[in-house]
């Protein structure tokens, strides 16, 4: 586990936060500028020293004010991705992953040279030198250089930020690979919901300073009672197994988790048993009384009604739907919303008119 208590006061901002978050996997601090993201994750690496702070990185103590325990930045077990890689620019790649490699001594050492670049794809990199790199190859090897310090704990402040569309979609199947293949914590600053989506397990909610709520990412998507749900880009994500495959359609069969319900989705072929992350936007799902057996929507699904809230116009309403467990966002009008008459336990159809492959 890692549970973090900060109080941090600024003459215009103040951070008070108490966090208790999965020791594993890649949690995601989420909010527009200025909610207090990186000044949380500086306050983690010892950067920044919280007036009344308390971090324990799955039972390893880095900070408790309260019995004058302070551990230094340099003596914290932990990786730091900063929005630039920062690489030295006289050193080969080689030698600036040497640089991470050698503060740690061979026998504490859980990730090797060879395992980072192979994680990272840079074997072919390792005799250039940062100004002849991209910008999403040096990222990468800032972030192999990180993984070499064999951290307990990897901090990611915007890893993305600086990187054009091009080269973000280029860097983020490596850290789909961290993520799968590393059994190292990873907290990740963000304020890309498309890019959180894609990676997270968890998700804080920042604004102000203050956590607005933390939680699984599915279900913290889905909450009616946060800002998330309100813009045009709610939706929900869902981590289904793929079931089955149709070659001739090109369709996997995924099935949603803890139900027997399935979802089709075009699809290179996956083995049966692989897990597939995707999003359903809400304004991609319609509600129906009944099934539409003719129809060119692929994904019917009985669904029960939970919530209902009103959209960020008067013209729209949000719908909490659950289909065996898994919740959907539904976006539609108030007069659709009147005609069907939608009430809490009601049973309808959702038609999922799009469905996203996240990773």
């Amino acid at each position: 586990m890692i549970d973090v208590r900060l109080q941090l006061n600024y003459s215009s901002f103040a951070l008070e936060v108490d966090l208790h978050l999965p020791g594993r996997g890649v949690t995601a601090l989420y909010g527009h500028s200025g909610s207090g993201k990186t000044t949380c994750l500086r306050c983690i690496a010892g950067l920044e020293r919280a007036e009344d702070g308390f971090i324990q990185i799955n039972g390893e103590v880095w900070q408790d004010s309260r019995n004058g325990l302070f551990v230094p930045p340099h003596k914290r077990a932990l990786g730091y991705v900063f929005q630039e890689a920062s690489l030295f620019a006289h050193l080969s790649v080689r030698a600036n992953l040497e640089f991470g490699l050698k503060r740690i001594p061979r026998q504490a050492r859980r990730v090797d040279m060879a395992q980072a670049t192979e994680l990272l794809g840079i074997g072919h990199l390792l005799d250039r030198h940062p100004q002849h790199l991209s910008g999403g190859e040096r990222q990468r090897i800032g972030i192999a250089r990180a993984l070499l310090t064999s951290p307990q704990l990897l901090l990611m402040d915007e890893p993305l930020a600086a990187l054009d569309s091009k080269r973000k979609s280029e860097i983020l199947p490596y850290l789909e690979r961290l993520h799968d293949e590393l059994d190292i914590p990873v907290l990740y600053v963000s304020h890309a919901q498309d890019e959180v989506a894609r990676l997270a397990d968890h998700i804080v909610l920042l604004s102000d300073g203050k956590a607005l709520a933390s939680g699984p990412i599915g279900e913290t998507l889905a909450r009616l009672d946060l800002p998330l749900a309100r813009g045009d880009d709610a939706g929900v994500v869902i981590n289904g197994t793929v079931s089955a495959y149709d070659d001739h359609y090109q369709l996997l069969t995924l099935q949603l988790p803890g139900s027997a319900l399935h979802m089709r989705v075009a699809h290179a072929p996956l083995a049966v048993g692989k897990q597939l992350r995707i999003k359903v936007q809400a304004r991609d799902v319609s509600l129906s009384l009944q099934a539409e057996e003719h129809s060119s929507i692929l994904n019917r699904l009985p669904v029960t009604v939970t919530q209902e809230i009103s959209a960020d116009n008067s013209a729209h309403v949000l719908v909490r739907l659950d289909a065996g467990g898994t919740p959907l966002l539904a976006r539609i009008t108030r007069f659709s919303r009147d005609q069907l008459q939608v009430h809490p336990s009601q049973t309808l159809w959702a038609q999922i008119k799009a469905v996203a492959v996240l990773a």
